[in-house]
């Protein structure tokens, strides 16, 4: 069967370093931190004091008092941000056949600071067995997407991706897939977290993965520098309507970029290292060129995955030299997770957008906080990391990489729509 193509048609962004897709686009252009003193709870007493919160969020905006209470954060967080795109893609939702709108949604955790709370309670009361009756339904990680669904009567495809930090990236994937073999006509994608939280950061920092740069958290992510220490949490959500590109033209909507290819593989080596040869990653790249025909000489920037970590950076590096040649020095490389943190099951849907908008603009926002003399031997600093300030160059088409805990990897495609 002839595949259909897909294109980019609306967009929305809650992230720590803006609330909306221009406010986020602006600060990762001009190069903010998002990182500060936690203040989701007291995190005096833990080895990591600081996270890239979303900043002057208010749910009361979205939902009345009662209603509220009813999401989690991370809940509360995609249906901001699924709000934004819709709203950005200007859907006539009276004209439109709502069986074939649907929402693909990831999350890597879900409601982690409801379950905390639930457990709190049991065992601080007694351990008699009260609870929240919207305890499941606030925690459980589908819950997104049921009501991103359920808030705008979209009864197409319906499902949650888990793959830890690559979650929202593979629920983009699934979602170009299952309109390019027809099954839908748009689909409201992306992903959400929130688990800057007691438990969360807790568990983060026993695996010694955080970084603990608590002197200056604004500079603590620090990808491709030799005295990075791991990654800074981050948290919020970001959301990509897909579109078949007839539907799009017919209805005359506005068009970011079209979705060209997508590429999945596992490491199938460890629960949370990198294949330290970036094997995982060499093949994901491989499988989105392929899925998109193109050659790697097609692709102008790469947002890497680039989370600040020893072993991370160096694996995608590696990978990103092995399957681009002599290429791998003409692109623009960054790791935007140096501003926005680790977003975790967000991570995927925001740096798509990044890449989405380094398309529309002609700007590659930077890698920051790396410092002359502080080069690691085993990082080819021929490369273009693009450190510390944007620059401009034409890009037609980028590629975007994720990695999860457990060897999961995501790579997508995206390109300068033309007709």
């Amino acid at each position: 069967m002839e595949l259909k193509r897909v294109v980019v048609t609306g967009l929305g962004a809650l992230t720590p370093v803006g609330n909306t897709v221009p406010e986020f686009w602006e600060n990762l252009v001009a190069g903010v931190s998002g990182a500060g003193p936690i203040t989701h709870f007291d995190a005096s007493n833990f080895k990591t004091q600081f996270a890239c919160e979303v900043k002057n969020f208010d749910p009361l905006t979205l939902f009345d008092r009662k209603e509220a209470r009813k999401y989690d954060r991370f809940a509360q967080y995609a249906i901001a941000v699924a709000k934004q795109a819709v709203e950005d893609a200007a859907f006539d939702l009276e004209k439109e056949d709502l069986d074939r709108i649907g929402v693909i949604w990831g999350s890597g955790i879900g409601g982690l600071k409801t379950f905390e709370d639930e457990m709190e309670y049991f065992v601080t009361n007694g351990k008699i067995p009260k609870f929240n009756p919207f305890f499941i339904p606030k925690m459980i990680v589908d819950i997104a997407a049921g009501n991103i669904s359920i808030m705008y009567g979209f009864r197409g495809p319906n499902f949650a991706t888990v793959s830890a930090c690559a979650s929202s990236s593979h629920a983009i994937g699934d979602a170009f897939n299952y309109i390019r073999l027809g099954k839908a006509n748009a689909i409201v994608t992306g992903g959400s977290e929130s688990t800057i939280t007691v438990s969360g950061v807790g568990g983060f920092t026993a695996m010694h993965a955080l970084s603990t740069r608590n002197d200056s958290p604004l500079t603590a992510s620090r990808p491709f520098s030799k005295s990075r220490d791991g990654f800074v949490i981050g948290e919020g959500g970001a959301c990509l309507v897909l579109e078949e590109l007839e539907h799009a033209k017919a209805r005359g909507a506005k068009i970011y970029a079209e979705i060209i290819g997508v590429g999945f593989s596992a490491d199938a080596h460890h629960i949370t290292a990198p294949h330290p040869e970036g094997i995982g990653a060499e093949k994901v790249m491989q499988y989105a060129l392929d899925d998109a025909g193109i050659e790697p000489e097609a692709i102008d920037y790469i947002n890497v995955h680039g989370t600040s970590t020893p072993l991370g950076d160096i694996s995608e590096v590696k990978a990103i030299k092995h399957i681009f040649g002599e290429h791998a020095y003409k692109l623009n490389i960054s790791s935007t997770k140096s501003m926005t943190g680790h977003m975790l099951g967000a991570t995927g849907a925001a740096e798509a957008i990044a890449c989405i908008l380094a398309i529309q603009n002609g700007i590659v926002p930077p890698t920051i906080n790396f410092t002359e003399g502080d080069e690691d031997p085993e990082i080819d600093y021929n490369l273009n990391f693009t450190f510390n300030k944007a620059q401009k160059r034409t890009v037609n088409t980028a590629l975007s990489n994720t990695f999860g805990f457990g060897g999961h990897n995501a790579s997508l495609i995206f390109r300068r729509f033309e007709e």
